[in-house]
Formats: structure tokens, sequence, C-alpha cells
């Protein structure tokens, strides 16, 4: 399926104005920020580098994208001719997936004439604005969990592509397992389930219902067992799996005292190996407050796919420098008030001292830096040819890195200002 008319009407009308004006074959660059993180947040993440490249190779318009264009007068027919020839031809980089970013970090740079780059707005920042919002909340909950296992469970409370692009962001920043087949499919991301609630409540009884969910996974499998009455349950999924049952799952009440309570019972029984999994509206908070029960796993829906109070990295895309009239790059800005965007092609680079980052650098120039200061930026993007395509696992691993790099009060969860301060040069 193409891309290309998930954007904006604007963007289109802007091409059209600017094939006739003579301005579309200007050199441009356009980058990708953040001006703030959300309230209160310490870090960002990026996320959706990798379905960004995806999606932008299949940036191209058909026949019958171009008939609707011009059917609904959106663009003239010579608009929908240079469409129909359409292939970006630019240049992008940007910052690895899986990488932190703070205030003004440029974690996204296009550059091409300014027809092909400004037709890309909408479909960068969908992407960007979507993942690194969830990958931020999931990175938290990971850190909040230590190396208890998440397991990523919002499909049904999403849209049903963003619940893929989530499971697959959640996977990037620590989450074990999504419950998302599609994400399994497409991404690869590690995929786990057993049974809902109304899989007991179809038998007649709890017994009837554990007897047939252990004959078909066996005795590893996980029982749900707060339909009726937790202890009951936790006594029959015993006698019915016996001492090496995987694990119960609880998924309502006070999970801290039910979790005591259901540990207690389990080394009675003589089931000290089977694990407590427990679910319910889990967030980074009431993860970190489970810290001190015997939970052994965390499920996580809502609070992941909607990017745990902050559902967009609102990131924006604007146009930082284009052609002059010479034939060099001119920096060109925004100037509104409360909305002011900084002119000029910018390089980024982190400041370590000891092993630990302690600035972003973000420059027009390379001047000044020392080789100690990483650069931040990676090419993606060729002459129109992909060239940043990696394992989501080696993104995966490259966040783990990135984290370990931060001052240690950038993983706290009470609110803060972002960890590093972005110094622009």
């Amino acid at each position: 399926m193409g891309t290309a008319l998930l954007t904006d009407h604007y963007e289109l009308t802007m091409l059209q104005a600017a094939l006739r004006d003579g301005t579309a074959a200007r050199r441009s660059v356009f980058e990708v920020f953040a001006r703030r993180l959300p309230r209160g947040r310490r870090y960002g993440v990026v996320a959706g580098t990798g379905r960004f490249l995806d999606a932008l190779e299949r940036f191209t318009f058909d026949a019958a994208d171009l008939a609707f264009l011009t059917a609904t007068g959106v663009v003239d027919d010579d608009t929908a001719a240079w469409l129909a020839d359409f292939r970006f031809s630019g240049d992008v980089w940007g910052y690895a997936e899986g990488d932190c970013y703070f205030p003004e970090s440029p974690i996204l740079r296009v550059e091409g004439p300014f027809a092909e780059a400004v037709v890309l707005e909408t479909l960068a920042l969908s992407i960007y604005n979507h993942d690194c919002a969830i990958a931020a909340a999931a990175s938290r909950m990971t850190q909040a969990a230590g190396d208890r296992p998440l397991i990523e469970m919002g499909s049904r409370r999403a849209h049903e592509r963003a619940a893929v692009a989530a499971a697959r962001a959640a996977y990037l920043c620590g989450f074990a397992t999504t419950s998302n087949l599609e994400a399994g499919r497409t991404y690869g991301v590690p995929t786990a389930g057993t049974a809902a609630h109304a899989f007991t409540l179809v038998h007649d009884d709890e017994r009837a219902a554990f007897a047939a969910q252990l004959a078909t996974a066996g005795p590893g499998t996980t029982l749900l067992v707060d339909t009726y009455d937790v202890p009951e349950a936790v006594k029959l999924a015993v006698e019915l799996a016996g001492p090496d049952l995987g694990a119960v799952r609880i998924d309502s009440g006070d999970l801290r005292v039910v979790a005591e309570e259901v540990r207690a019972q389990l080394d009675a029984l003589g089931a000290p190996g089977t694990r407590i999994v427990v679910t319910g509206d889990l967030d980074e908070y009431s993860i970190a407050a489970l810290a001190v029960a015997p939970c052994d796993g965390y499920g996580v829906g809502t609070s992941l796919v909607t990017g745990s109070g902050a559902p967009t990295a609102s990131m924006v895309y604007k146009l930082v420098a284009r052609e002059d009239s010479s034939g060099e790059l001119k920096p060109v800005a925004k100037a509104s008030p409360g909305k002011p965007s900084r002119g000029g092609r910018k390089h980024a680079h982190r400041r370590f001292a000891d092993g630990v980052a302690t600035a972003e650098l973000v420059t027009v120039t390379e001047a000044g830096l020392t080789p100690e200061d990483r650069p931040l930026q990676v090419p993606l993007v060729r002459d129109g040819e992909i060239v940043g395509r990696e394992p989501l696992t080696e993104a995966r691993e490259r966040h783990r890195r990135a984290l370990s790099e931060l001052p240690a009060h950038a993983l706290h969860l009470s609110k803060g200002d972002p960890a590093l301060p972005t110094l622009l040069v």
C-alpha cells in the first residue's frame, strides 16, 4: 500500500504553487525537533525511524491516487504529471533509533529540492510524534520494572495500526513481548498470550476452564485466577497443574496485597516456582509502587498506547535553510512569538565527562567540538536510496546503552527538567 496520501492537503497546495513560481527546485533543508519535552519528562526516545524509512520507500502516487487528487481539485493536471514521476531523491540524516533526545535535538534532517522535501512533513511527523511518545512511556515503565519483564497488551485500546506501531516502540524500549500478532509478523516482536475472563466464564465452572487450558497449553501456561474467588482459584490451579504451574495472573483488586497473599499461598501449596503476573491499568508509577510486591511480571495496556499522559511528542518539521540566488544555502527561520525556530543546518553531538553525558550540543558549524563529543546524526537516505535500515534488535540495544550513559537523575520518575541541557552554539 502506498503512503503518499497519508498527508495533509496543504502540502500539495504548496507544491503546486512552488511548481508554478519556480521555487520547487530550490535546495532546502527541513528539520524535525521538539521545542520541549512533555511536562516533567527528563528525556525523550527516538522511535519510528525504521517505520519512516519503510513509509518513505512507498511514498509514490499511483493512478488511483492521481485520479482522486485531480477529480477533487486538489492538484491540476501539470502537478499530477509531476507527482506521477515522484521519487524522493534527496538525503536524510537523523538520530539513530533508540537514542535519547532533548529539547531542540534535530532528530531528523531532510535535504532536497523544496517540492520533494515539503511533501514529507505530515508523514514524518505522524510517525515520529506517535512512536516517540509511546517509546518514552515504555522506557519509563521498563526502568520502573527493573529486571521484571513487561508484556505490551494495549491493542484493544488503540487504533488497529497504531497498536502495531506501539508494540514495536515498546519492544524497542525493553518490553519483553506483545499480545499483537501483526507486530510479531511485521517486526519480529515476540508475542505472548493465554486467556481472558471470557474463557473462564464460557465454561460451566473454573475447574473445567483451567483443565481445558492446561490440556491445550500444558502446565507452563498462565492461569487467570481472579474471575471469582482468588484463593480458591489458586488452590484449584495448583491442584490441576501441579507444582510446575508456570504462572498465575491477577487483574483486579489491590495488586500489592493480593500478590502477597497469592505468593504465600503458592509457597504453602508447594509451588514456589510459579510466577505471579499482574495486569490492570498499570503505568510507570504503579509499576514502581509494586517493586516491593512479589510480582514476577507486568502486563501494560492503556497507559502504554496513550503515552502515559503524553500521547504526542510535539515534534515539528521546519524549513531551516534554502538555496539563494547564488546557489548558497541561506538560513531561514520562523520568528513569531512563542514558536520561534533557529535557522541553519544543524549538527548534533553529545558531550561526556567520565563516560556520563553532560550536554546536548546543537550547532550550525562543527567548530569548537572536542574528540570526545559524539556525533548523533547518522545517514538514513543518500541520493534517494535508503541506507539506514537496521534490525529492531540493534535499536533496542542502542536504547539500553543510551540510558546507561545518562546521569542517574535522568531515570527518576519524579517530575523534573530535561536531564541534559541543550547548548545551541
